[in-house]
């Protein structure tokens, strides 16, 4: 049997259904879960004009340079400890490692309110390490570090899990040869190894930003919410929507998601333009 001809026993004897049931299910799936919702709001803005008055307001500007700003750097302190992480648990071998490996899932579990409650109670002037880090002049609760804090802290499994395939993945002989070659560690990590993980390190990135992008439970806690300081943008849409300022909640939501889906865009060209250069790079 020739390469076609398998091709088409395998599309024939395929255990899913068939592609157009398929594509039929995606397309409705993606159009109620995800388009119809967009749709909704951007039509909910053309029925009024009252609510982009909201963007002139210096409030408004604050709290969502604060969450993006956060959401960015949190994301990005998140690939590093992600990739460490994943590291530690897929090369070596050391008691406890299963127990590490499912306590990396603890913030998927954990209600985020819950998060929230924790971290505020550990950083918090009188916690356990509030107090310590307090008598060197450092504050994280009610602060812009706070928030830093519970984004990273919610946002490192979702690197963790995207990263550790693919240091599976990677053949161990790859970085022997590079060593027996006269690599030194930097040169075999900076050529050899991370050219195969920087696809995944970015697709961890983008999950992490847009988790902490959005995030409000594990937040609000340890935030203090105080306007134009400590205010991020998911508060300051449940106010607006408290107090009957739809229209208002509508822009602020619409310019959030505008926002991360250009942010999400340009991590999605930038692994697309990076593949060239990663097969070049592991040759």
């Amino acid at each position: 049997m020739n390469q076609n001809g398998f091709h088409r026993f395998l599309r024939q004897r395929s255990v899913l259904p068939g592609f157009g049931l398929t594509l039929g299910m995606t397309v409705a799936y993606l159009g109620v879960m995800v388009l119809l919702p967009f749709a909704a709001l951007i039509g909910f803005l053309t029925t009024g004009t009252e609510g982009w008055s909201a963007l002139r307001e210096p409030r408004v500007w604050a709290a969502i340079r604060l969450s993006l700003g956060g959401a960015l750097i949190a994301a990005s302190i998140d690939a590093v400890l992600g990739l460490l992480t994943a590291w530690v648990l897929v090369r070596y071998r050391f008691p406890g490692r299963r127990l590490l490996d499912a306590l990396v899932d603890l913030p998927f579990a954990l209600p985020t309110a819950v998060s929230g409650i924790a971290l505020t109670t550990l950083f918090a002037p009188n916690g356990w390490l509030g107090g310590l880090l307090h008598h060197f002049g450092v504050q994280v609760a009610f602060t812009q570090l706070g928030i830093l804090v519970a984004l990273v802290f919610i946002g490192v499994p979702f690197v963790v899990r995207a990263v550790q395939p693919a240091i599976e993945d990677l053949d161990p002989e790859c970085e022997e040869a590079a060593i027996s070659l006269g690599a030194g560690r930097w040169t075999t990590f900076r050529r050899v190894i991370f050219p195969a993980l920087w696809p995944s390190v970015l697709t961890g990135f983008a999950m992490a930003f847009a988790r902490a992008v959005g995030e409000y439970g594990s937040v609000i806690f340890i935030a203090g919410n105080m306007p134009n300081r400590t205010e991020i943008a998911p508060l300051l849409i449940v106010i607006k929507l408290e107090q009957y300022d739809y229209h208002s909640a509508a822009v602020i939501a619409t310019v959030m998601l505008l926002a991360s889906l250009g942010v999400l865009l340009a991590v999605g060209v930038l692994q697309n333009w990076s593949q060239p250069w990663q097969k070049a790079a592991t040759a």
